[in-house]
């Protein structure tokens, strides 16, 4: 554990609490800044929703909220079902991290940031589909493979997350039935998403 710091327990995660050392005061219309050197390495923009919670010791956290990541367990299974009909390893993730995997081990992407090409992709609200040509697009950071088909997730008009099937091969294309199934799951969390 590190010094200064304690751990904070929520519903979904047991993570530590590390203290900045940076000090702001709420102003006359109840906002505080988060400074940008915490925006920049949390990712966290304009816009970008937050969740807050509250403990009896008087603490208050902030957390990212991802709305994909309230339908994990969906994601999990939806990641399979891609698996087994494309045939090629499947991830769902949120706007930073990802959420469900299949076709791949699950430790090895798990929880994984997002690279930043992903992040810029689904920031501009764009789909990719890979031609034997393309240029190879490297989603989760720290993972040696490559997105063949990849669709954002959009709900209520904001972006949330992506779907993607991964290449196990150098020389993979993708076909108009992966670009439908991408689609459709893409689709299909969003309007779940809406739905809740």
């Amino acid at each position: 554990m590190f010094a200064g710091s304690k751990t904070v327990s929520s519903e979904r995660n047991d993570y530590i609490m590390k203290a900045t050392g940076i000090v702001r005061r709420i102003d006359d219309l109840g906002r505080v800044v988060i400074p940008k050197e915490i925006r920049r390495t949390m990712r966290i923009r304009e816009g970008t929703p937050l969740e807050i919670y509250t403990s009896v010791d008087g603490e208050v956290i902030f957390r990212k909220y991802s709305p994909v990541g309230e339908i994990s367990g969906t994601a999990d299974q939806y990641a399979d079902v891609l698996y087994k009909v494309g045939g090629m390893p499947t991830v769902i993730c949120d706007r930073d991290h990802v959420i469900a995997a299949s076709g791949i081990q699950k430790k090895e992407v798990l929880e994984r940031r997002v690279s930043s090409s992903l992040e810029d992709l689904i920031e501009q609200r764009k789909s990719l589909y890979r031609t034997a040509d393309g240029v190879k697009m490297n989603p989760i950071e720290g993972v040696d493979r490559f997105a063949v088909a990849c669709a954002p997730i959009m709900a209520d008009g904001d972006v949330n997350g992506a779907v993607i099937m991964l290449s196990d091969k150098e020389n993979s294309a993708v076909d108009e039935k992966t670009k439908a199934l991408v689609e459709a799951a893409a689709m299909y969390f969003g309007k779940q998403m809406e739905d809740v």
